[in-house]
């Protein structure tokens, strides 16, 4: 499976409506490609507008890193450093962003939210990954 523009819109719609869903409650979801830039975003009706940059930010890092921001964050805290070690300005360690990997674990994008807390945006890229995973 390769990301493109058509996956990924849907996968924006998956979160969106998994929030809406779950949650009851707008959100900011971005897909990125699996070098972290942009394919797809939605601001969901009266989301906050610090989580379009956010969610952004998290979808990168999770493509540029591997690894969910959720773990980046236990990382830091386990090996007591900063993320701006890793050199990035635009990496954040907030969780809530998930690599999208296909079932062979190649890389194929990330998604980001923001606008619940940081576990239930982390909830919702999880499942969105979990849907690539599958196919």
């Amino acid at each position: 499976m390769s990301l493109d523009l058509p996956k990924a819109q849907n996968l924006v719609e998956r979160a969106l409506a998994k929030a809406k869903q779950d949650y009851q409650r707008p959100i900011c979801v971005a897909i990125c490609d699996d070098k972290g830039f942009l394919l797809s975003f939605a601001r969901a009706d009266g989301a906050p507008v610090r989580s379009i940059q956010i969610s952004q930010g998290k979808a990168y890092t999770a493509a540029r890193m591997g690894v969910t921001t959720e773990a980046l964050l236990a990382r830091l805290h386990r090996e007591q450093i900063e993320v701006s070690y890793f050199c990035d300005p635009a990496f954040t360690a907030l969780p809530g962003g998930s690599p999208l990997k296909t079932a062979d674990g190649r890389l194929v994008g990330a998604v980001g939210v923001s606008g619940l807390t940081s576990a239930e945006d982390q909830t919702i890229t999880d499942f969105i990954a979990g849907l690539v995973a599958e196919g």
